[in-house]
């Protein structure tokens, strides 16, 4: 194996990127049993996390851009290793000398939309709000109960603006002050620093801190798991310490409050994946449940491989940016296992999620896996909710 540079210069350049905790792995490969990729293609994250430690890493290879950092290898490791962190530092090397190969040659691109117009999907900052037309929504001012936080891809992708309507009239119904910052709103940023772009990242998060300041936020909703991930647990390094609430907490909230009640009965088997983001690496795995279980005729099955062990979608660590060969797309398989349960619909609370499955979908169709349009559809949390309220007769 070729090393790129001196053995200690290396060590030390991951140690500095800030992946040291390679120093506690102890070659068990637990990691590389638990990880997703190994159910579809040959992938070590062992094999990296031991190339960190020596000082012989292959920056040049496409493996270093594989890990969708879902957090399966973290959970199950019995030494602490931190394997995310390793990864991303090892990316960060890469980021630096512009090495982007196989898959991740998007991200230069991806990287000039972010720092451009504030969105990795190469689209016009003033067009931030397209998704919002024909709808009551106000932008933000301060004394507002909540700020709604709307995320890149609910502002931008067909699909999911879909979403970012339900959430904005689940919100009017139930009486909720609430408003946006249009296009002042920028990315999280979230995924982009696990491409190792620290700097991007930064710009993105002072951006959006001051606009948050500028404007008297005290509360944000997110209805993205990697907003929720990134504002809960990263922020926090830029002295940010607001309230922030996922859009599965702030439902059930309203729902106990009673400023909700969807009544109309939903006559359908429904089996809910939990985002990585959302669930494994922030532990919120019950109000997405306690909300659909509210829900009268709604009949909730688990998933193979639920909570702590849901299987990943394949769009964490910029991979929703890169492209993914068909017979190598986890959302294949999460489907597989949502017609093995007899679901009618998978439901989700994530863009990544809703847009990776949505394209798995559209793949069996083509294949005849899947027999028919109706056979599995593919809807967020709140869609359900506001299929809920609108076929209710009475309601806050």
């Amino acid at each position: 194996m070729e090393t790129v540079a001196p053995l200690t210069e290396i060590i030390e350049a991951v140690t500095e990127a800030g992946g040291s905790a390679f120093r506690h792995c102890y070659t068990c490969g637990k990691c590389d049993v638990v990880c997703p990729w190994n159910r579809v293609a040959d992938f070590s994250i062992r094999r990296i996390i031991r190339q960190a430690s020596l000082g012989l890493l292959e920056i040049e290879l496409d493996d270093i851009w594989r890990c969708t950092t879902c957090g399966t290898c973290v959970a199950a490791c019995p030494r602490g290793v931190e394997q995310v962190e390793v990864g991303v530092a090892v990316r960060r090397i890469a980021a630096t000398y512009g090495v982007y190969s196989g898959a991740a040659e998007t991200l230069s691109a991806v990287t000039a939309s972010l720092v451009g117009d504030g969105n990795p999907l190469g689209e016009a900052r003033e067009n931030r709000t397209a998704w919002a037309d024909g709808l009551s929504v106000k932008p933000y001012a301060e004394g507002m109960e909540i700020l709604y936080f709307v995320g890149c891809y609910y502002s931008y992708d067909p699909r999911n603006m879909k979403v970012a309507a339900a959430t904005a009239g689940i919100l009017d119904r139930a009486g909720v002050d609430f408003g946006i910052l249009g296009d002042r709103e920028n990315c999280c940023g979230e995924s982009i620093r696990k491409t190792g772009h620290e700097g991007a990242f930064k710009k993105l998060a002072r951006e959006n801190i001051k606009a948050f300041i500028d404007n008297g936020v005290r509360r944000i909703l997110v209805s993205s798991p990697h907003c929720y991930h990134t504002f809960k647990n990263e922020y926090s390094e830029f002295m940010m310490n607001l309230e922030v609430v996922h859009i599965t907490q702030y439902l059930q909230e309203l729902i106990e409050q009673g400023r909700l009640a969807p009544a109309g009965r939903v006559e359908r088997k429904v089996a809910y994946h939990d985002p990585c983001y959302l669930g494994r690496h922030n532990g919120c795995f019950d109000p997405p449940r306690e909300v659909l279980k509210m829900l009268p005729g709604l009949e909730l099955v688990e998933l193979p491989g639920s909570r702590q062990n849901s299987l990943c979608c394949g769009g964490g660590g910029g991979r929703i940016w890169m492209h993914t060969d068909k017979e190598e797309r986890f959302g294949n398989l999460r489907l597989d296992q949502a017609l093995a349960v007899g679901a009618e619909v998978l439901v989700t609370s994530c863009p990544y999620c809703i847009s990776n499955f949505e394209e798995s979908r559209l793949s069996l169709l083509v294949d005849e896996t899947l027999p028919d349009e109706d056979a599995l559809q593919i809807m967020d949390l709140t869609e359900v909710v506001l299929e809920s309220l609108n076929g209710s007769t009475d309601s806050p």
